[in-house]
């Protein structure tokens, strides 16, 4: 057994954000106050959008663009079976119908045949996700879209720092829900944004984050004409992000091209010690997009292995080496199968990837030491199961 334990995760954080979240505390703003203010003006430049909305989830993010956009019951949101159930998941607690869709194979993103056959009078979203950092393919989505006056929310819990032909995402449809979970790109331990040039939209997520206040915290506390008094305009929720979360925003934000150029770095190591093993396919990226690297995700070539995909795993685990996989399909999961009457089998290109894929210990912190380690023992698996 390999003596040191490689994390599939590890958050790349420093003084800077620790002093920061000091400093926070030391000024008596505990919950949404300057740090979240001045953390939305970033990410909105960053992105070049005209709304930043800090949340404390993508999830909320997702979930308060469904509801700013009106959709509820006897609608349907398309989305695709290849994600983590908090996509699907807020189409159902607007009391929407999800609609699930087959991948690509090769990028694992909503695959863009399907999404149009899938398509009804009762459409009124659609919640492309970019799985691993990938963009998926906007320009055909975005006009399907537009032709049938259907809105499109990004999935972006992956997508910080992806590029489409050129331009960022959250900056491309009506609206975009990032996440800054713990083993996300850019982290706050828990949070989110969502980004959006509609004025309308970003109103009505301003007003439903924080309870349907009319105006929020920092305004009423802030200015010196400011009163107790507020007004509850709609039943809304609670889903502001914190001033000690936006502290670790700021200074993660401020040192994401550092992180970036480090993920590249692995995944460029990753591919290249890789695509010469065929048991092993590395991952595709197009040539109009800039890849996030998220994830590193690797295919199992099964048929050519004596093990499947979850004894592979076992075997990693075995020499100390933390793994997951991404996703479970959605339409594999109890509540929806019996609820809307998915069945294994309806997607096989998602199916496909799933029995298959593992996703690599990847993040800014590994040492490339580490790096290699992870190479001789997936090499060394490989080489004891090869049929």
């Amino acid at each position: 057994m390999s003596d040191e334990f490689i994390p599939f995760y590890k958050p790349y954080i420093d003084k800077k954000e620790i002093n920061s979240v000091v400093e926070s505390m030391e000024s008596g703003w505990l919950t949404t106050g300057p740090k979240v203010k001045e953390f939305q003006n970033k990410f909105a430049d960053y992105v070049g959008s005209k709304h930043a909305l800090a949340v404390n989830s993508c999830t909320a993010g997702l979930h308060l663009l469904l509801v700013a956009a009106g959709i509820g019951e006897g609608d349907e949101v398309i989305t695709t079976s290849m994600t983590f159930a908090a996509t699907a998941n807020v189409i159902v607690e607007v009391g929407a119908k999800p609609v699930l869709v087959d991948i690509d194979p090769k990028t694992f993103n909503m695959d863009i045949q399907d999404l149009e056959r899938k398509i009804t009078d009762k459409t009124k979203a659609i919640i492309p996700v970019h799985m691993a950092g990938q963009p998926c393919e906007m320009d055909e989505i975005m006009k399907l879209a537009k032709e049938r006056d259907i809105y499109v929310f990004e999935d972006a819990a992956h997508a910080i720092w992806t590029k489409y032909k050129g331009k960022m995402v959250g900056n491309i449809s009506d609206g975009t829900a990032f996440s800054f979970y713990a083993t996300k790109n850019l982290c706050t331990g828990e949070g989110g944004m969502v980004t959006t040039n509609n004025d309308e939209l970003a109103e009505n997520i301003r007003i439903n984050t924080l309870h349907g206040i009319s105006r929020d915290a920092y305004d009423r506390y802030t200015n010196k004409e400011a009163s107790w008094y507020y007004e509850i305009v709609t039943p809304g929720y609670k889903y502001n992000m914190p001033d000690i979360n936006a502290a670790m925003g700021i200074e993660q934000l401020n040192k994401l091209e550092e992180m970036q150029k480090r993920r590249k770095e692995i995944a460029d190591i990753y591919t290249e010690a890789f695509k010469e093993v065929p048991e092993v396919k590395v991952p595709y990226v197009k040539d109009d997009i800039r890849h996030a690297w998220h994830l590193y995700i690797i295919l199992l070539e099964v048929e050519m292995l004596k093990i499947d995909r979850n004894e592979f795993i076992n075997k990693l685990t075995e020499l100390n080496l933390g793994t997951s996989v991404h996703f479970i399909p959605i339409h594999f999961h109890p509540y929806y199968k019996e609820n809307y009457g998915f069945e294994e089998g309806d997607f096989p290109n998602c199916e496909y990837v799933f029995e298959r894929n593992i996703s690599l210990p990847f993040y800014p912190a590994m040492t490339d030491e580490q790096v290699y380690q992870v190479i001789d023992r997936v090499k060394q698996v490989i080489e004891e199961v090869r049929r």
